[in-house]
């Protein structure tokens, strides 16, 4: 109990410390550029806090916002605070109550700060300023609140955000972090993608390639949505499944290009062919199997998985490769997949448990693959989904 109240005592006794008056000494956060408490001026004229102002010599009648909290909150001068706090003042002014983690009090933070953000640019660059030497616990409020900003969607802030994740002299659990953002993003710019691309197939990136490829993933699924074209994130995706010498980042490659359910061209069903047909992991091969499931071109992918299924050796990835086929292509696999159990007679079950579904009038894959006797009949899928 004792601790209890200790703790208490100084989680006010911080607060009291920055909402001591305007009568503070110097060296306090206040003394350092705060005002006294009332609506913060924007270079631009636009009210960071307080009562909503008219025009100079005008008759109107000045609105006065509702309060936004309660009269019974527990935290003392929050209204005062969420009026008069700028974003030159909100580092020092969070300083002490970051100390708390108080999550209530954390969402507040980087709520404010999005709305302190806004739109701006400029505003948004001097925060990515902060983060660059911010402890653990401030950076993650950082990121949330420029996540949280409209100014996020700013190309310049996305070039900027790139630009740390790429600093060279950060280090790279900090530029992690920088990249990881990257995923919230809307598109990424040509220019932006190639570096990115580079960075994540780099054997010295580490995590951080692990990191900037989910990202591609992610940001191609959000602009694939919005315009109907994720070629260029694809072909990026492929090309760090094919080149990067890290396999959790050539396997993420290939697990994140199935996300936007894109179709794939010619030329990347081709790709995909390489793959199957050079790579060492079988745990990429199989999630290779499966990408080229997406194949606009079913003869062509048909013929791929019957040419790959002869030469592979692995179970586990012919079984990927056999069901695949099926999700492909529906009942027009299934001569390919007697062909397959034909040359490997551990799928004779498997290929009349498939034809009898089909046979039924099923098409649906889904409704083929959860009405087999089994979904693992090897003891293949303790890692994968389908």
């Amino acid at each position: 109990m004792m601790a209890i109240v200790f703790g208490a005592l100084a989680l006010l006794a911080a607060a009291a410390l920055v909402f001591r008056g305007a009568d503070e000494p110097s060296g306090t956060p206040e003394a350092r550029g705060a005002t006294a408490p009332g609506p913060q001026q924007t270079g631009s004229g636009h009210s960071l806090g307080g009562a909503d102002s008219t025009a100079p010599g005008s008759s109107a009648k000045v609105q006065e916002k509702p309060p936004r909290f309660a009269g019974t909150t527990c935290w003392q001068a929050l209204d005062r605070f969420n009026d008069t706090v700028t974003l030159e003042t909100f580092r020092d002014w969070a300083a002490p109550l970051l100390v708390a983690k108080d999550p209530i009090v954390l969402q507040y933070l980087k709520e404010r700060l999005s709305e302190l953000i806004g739109n701006d640019e400029r505003r948004a660059s001097e925060v990515l300023g902060w983060a660059r030497d911010a402890n653990p616990a401030e950076f993650k409020l950082l990121m949330a609140g420029l996540r949280g900003s409209q100014a996020l969607g700013l190309p310049q802030v996305g070039a900027r955000l790139t630009s740390l994740g790429l600093d060279e002299s950060l280090d790279m659990g900090r530029r992690a972090g920088f990249l990881d953002e990257l995923q919230h993003l809307k598109q990424l710019e040509p220019a932006t993608l190639e570096r990115l691309t580079r960075f994540a197939k780099d054997p010295a990136s580490g995590e951080a390639g692990w990191v900037t490829t989910r990202s591609i993933g992610r940001v191609m699924k959000e602009d694939y949505e919005r315009t109907g074209n994720a070629k260029p994130y694809l072909d990026k995706l492929l090309t760090i499944s094919t080149e990067s010498p890290d396999e959790p980042v050539r396997y993420l490659g290939l697990e994140m290009g199935l996300h936007s359910e894109a179709p794939l061209d010619a030329q990347s069903t081709e790709r995909l062919a390489k793959i199957l047909a050079t790579e060492g992991s079988g745990e990429v091969r199989q999630v290779a199997a499966h990408e080229l499931s997406m194949a606009q071109d079913k003869a062509q992918a048909l013929d791929i998985y019957a040419k790959a299924f002869a030469a592979e050796q692995d179970l586990c990835v012919r079984w990927a490769l056999f069901r695949f086929a099926a999700r492909t292509a529906g009942r027009d696999a299934l001569p390919v997949m007697a062909n397959m159990a034909t040359t490997d007679p551990r799928f004779q079950g498997d290929y009349h448990d498939f034809e009898r579904l089909y046979a039924s009038g099923i098409v649906d894959f889904d409704r083929i693959w959860f009405g087999l006797p089994s979904q693992d009949p090897h003891g293949c899928l303790d890692h994968h989904d389908d």
